[in-house]
């Protein structure tokens, strides 16, 4: 068999960060991980090709050497994902589609070929049998869930990974906690499943012979679903890799913000190389938490949880979320204040949407308020829900936090702000090669050519002046805060 395996286009949004990679010569801030873990399912005597079209294009020639294209992508993927199928239909190829996109919305797909839903490491295998037998079924889903220790090893030889920013791994499915506008435990459960430690070893073995330096996205929902495991084995084991490795990559994941009960599982991580860390804070009213069943953020001093993790030496990433009933009008200044005070600089501010597998969903459609389809972008401006708020009201305010918050002045004020008492590891935020080329570039395009060059002077010398071990994530950042007023710039200018 020869199969093809087909990556869509992310539009330019929030987490493309199409505009910085263009500052580091890189094509894509993140690889295919789950198209090059399903390539290692495939039989090895079956000829496998990859095609990511945020790096190259699709051709007709491939789709015709292809016995079976197979297609995966998240919702935001959805109009490229379109744009495949309609190519593979005229050329009457077979599609095979998976992941969380034709998981959740398969209904909207009649095209599809062979629908192959839910776990692969479960549901793939059946497929291959069916093939093999010449009887493949349109739908193959379960309601079970894989064990990870069987997962294989990703085949990152389908990549030219110097195109990427940030390489990936995963260690866990599944998350501990319900809110109620997550689509995580509907997908992956409750129960949180770990990949064996040799597993994440043999991984970190397999990008260090591939020559990879830099980010390494642990792109689990939650990562500290499971304390206990990550202080006894995980964390200890990548900490004695590392360092007999000379200390090649820097890690970022996501986790909740109970992150800053745990002193001990913090210093584990900063000490294992993490150093960015992605938590949801969604919103400062305490109703609002109530209301999405968010129950670990309430009755905490959210500000302070952010400046702990701070403090032990990671950046916190931060998604908040307006439009939930119990908003009133003051959220929009509540959430400026907060994302202002708190020093996040990459703040996720979206308008509440409702995926298709979500409590929430379920809720709404029930009370007749799901106005269309999800888009997966958070940060368009869109909901597909019917607010409880007047929608007008709710689209000019989140406009407000955006322009108040990723505007020239009030990024770079944040920046400042979180910069003076940020105190990374020793070591941290080195300048490589490739980060003096992204230098040059910032002091030409943002410095001479810029409408906004004076705010990134005021980063730039701040810095140099009183934190220069930091000089590199200011300059970081600096391109961040360009990415975001471009994506942004419909409503900033």
């Amino acid at each position: 068999m020869n199969v093809l395996l087909v990556w869509p286009r992310y539009p330019d949004t929030y987490w493309s960060f199409n505009y910085a990679l263009k500052f580091i010569s890189k094509k894509s801030s993140n690889v295919p991980l789950g198209l090059i873990t399903v390539a290692s399912l495939l039989p090895p005597e079956w000829n496998k090709k990859l095609i990511d079209l945020n790096i190259s294009v699709l051709r007709d020639e491939d789709i015709q050497w292809a016995d079976f294209v197979f297609l995966s992508a998240m919702s935001v993927q959805s109009a490229s994902a379109g744009m495949v199928i309609k190519q593979c239909k005229l050329l009457n190829a077979k599609i095979v589609a998976g992941g969380p996109l034709f998981t959740e919305e398969y209904d909207l797909y009649p095209e599809i070929d062979h629908l192959v839903l839910n776990e692969a490491e479960i549901t793939l295998p059946e497929f291959i049998d069916d093939v093999n037998k010449g009887t493949p079924r349109r739908k193959y889903e379960t309601k079970g869930f894989a064990d990870l220790t069987k997962s294989p090893l990703p085949d990152y030889s389908l990549l030219k990974v110097k195109n990427y920013a940030t390489a990936g791994i995963q260690y866990s499915r599944g998350c501990p906690y319900d809110c109620e506008f997550c689509d995580i435990t509907a997908l992956l459960g409750h129960h949180v499943r770990t990949k064996s430690t040799i597993q994440i070893i043999n991984e970190l073995d397999q990008l260090y012979r591939i020559k990879w330096k830099g980010s390494v996205f642990f792109v689990d929902d939650n990562f500290i679903g499971h304390k206990g495991k990550l202080k006894r084995e995980l964390l200890p084991a990548i900490i004695e890799w590392m360092e007999a490795h000379g200390n090649p990559f820097e890690f970022l994941t996501e986790a909740s913000i109970n992150l800053e009960d745990d002193k001990e599982l913090m210093r584990l991580m900063v000490k294992a190389g993490f150093t960015k860390v992605f938590v949801g804070i969604e919103t400062p009213e305490e109703l609002c938490l109530a209301e999405c069943n968010k129950l670990h953020n309430k009755n905490r001093d959210l500000i302070n949880s952010i400046k702990e993790i701070q403090k032990h030496g990671m950046e916190v990433y931060g998604g908040f979320i307006v439009g939930f009933d119990n908003d009133t009008s003051g959220i929009f200044q509540r959430q400026i204040d907060f994302i202002q005070e708190s020093g996040i600089i990459t703040a996720m501010v979206g308008l509440l949407n409702a995926p298709r597998l979500s409590r929430l969903y379920k809720r709404l459609d029930g009370e007749g308020r799901i106005s269309y389809q999800f888009s997966g972008d958070n940060t368009n401006g869109a909901t597909n829900i019917i607010p409880v708020m007047n929608k007008h009201d709710l689209i000019t305010g989140y406009k407000n936090i955006i322009r108040n918050i990723y505007s020239a002045k009030p990024y770079a004020d944040r920046v400042i702000r979180f910069m003076k008492t940020f105190n990374p590891p020793s070591g941290s935020f080195r300048f490589s090669p490739g980060k003096m080329g992204a230098l040059f570039k910032s002091v030409l395009y943002l410095g001479l050519l810029n409408r906004d060059m004076m705010y990134f002077w005021k980063i730039f010398f701040w810095s140099l002046l009183f934190r220069p071990r930091l000089f590199a994530l200011a300059v970081k950042y600096s391109i961040y805060g360009y990415h975001f007023r471009k994506v942004f710039r419909d409503i900033i200018y």
